[in-house]
């Protein structure tokens, strides 16, 4: 199929990009466009105007923050999936960034496909969703009203819905680094390698704290506390704050399985690496 009929823009300076928005409540933000173009072409999306911000300065970046600010990884609304991944000092500074980009679809899509596009797709079967919301992330976006910052406990308020105005775009994401002592665990399972997951999940132990986030298993990134709880029970309790859905690509019952067993890798894949850090 073909995309509906939509007028296209490409402003050169942020402030025009958000004219543009705010006089169309319909128009979409074009980026890396990996989640946006399919949906036009199986018209699943019809915005009258397509807001393309390409061309705007300033908005590729890839920074560590530091001293003076909270410790971590901020990424530019241009930055590439493969950049991210690629990033020596995300890989430093936050490791369970590139672990769950390394399983975003394929090469040819993070070459073009952006970090922060894929959070605010807001698709609960993608990996950088769970990733901000497990880690206490957060988005900045700008409007005409100025410029905000949403955390990640705020930003996804249904299937494929945000918090984020028609008229902001979201300039950069921020992912709080790994503290001292605390590990990391990812992992998915997909038909085939590229496709979305069937069921993923994401680990954060820092001490006695236990926290996983699941992807494809509600209509929303899912993140659960499991602190306190005994190795060989981890996979029931998680599934005891859940409810994972039913759809043509698995059955309740058999995500469900897959998050018992993901459970208890992905923690114990944690605690390794935070045992190695000690």
């Amino acid at each position: 199929m073909k995309p509906a009929p939509f007028d296209y823009r490409r402003p050169g300076t942020l402030s025009e990009a958000i004219a543009a928005l705010a006089g169309e409540p319909d128009a979409k933000v074009l980026a890396g466009g990996q989640s946006l173009v399919p949906l036009l072409s199986m018209r699943l999306a019809a915005p009258s105007l397509l807001v393309d911000i390409n061309g705007l300065p300033g908005l590729d970046t890839i920074e560590v923050t530091g001293e003076g600010d909270e410790p971590g990884v901020r990424v530019g609304a241009l930055a590439r999936h493969a950049a991210v991944l690629a990033s020596d000092d995300v890989r430093r500074v936050q490791p369970l960034v590139p672990l769950a980009l390394a399983d975003v679809a394929h090469a040819t899509i993070r070459n073009r496909g952006t970090t922060v596009g894929s959070i605010v797709h807001a698709d609960a079967a993608a990996e950088m969703p769970v990733v901000l919301t497990l880690l206490g992330g957060s988005v900045e976006v700008e409007g005409p009203s100025g410029r905000r910052t949403i955390p990640a406990d705020e930003l996804y308020v249904g299937p494929l819905e945000s918090s984020v105005g028609h008229d902001e775009i979201a300039v950069a994401a921020f992912f709080p680094a790994l503290r001292p002592g605390a590990g990391v665990g990812f992992e998915e399972i997909a038909r085939r390698h590229g496709d979305y997951a069937l069921v993923g999940a994401a680990a954060l132990v820092e001490g006695e704290s236990v926290r996983v986030g699941f992807l494809s298993v509600s209509d929303v990134p899912t993140v659960v506390d499991l602190s306190g709880v005994a190795d060989d029970e981890l996979g029931d309790a998680a599934l005891a704050q859940l409810e994972p859905m039913d759809d043509i690509h698995a059955t309740a019952a058999y995500r469900s399985q897959l998050v018992r067993v993901l459970t208890t890798r992905v923690v114990r894949s944690a605690q390794e690496m935070a045992r190695e850090g000690m």
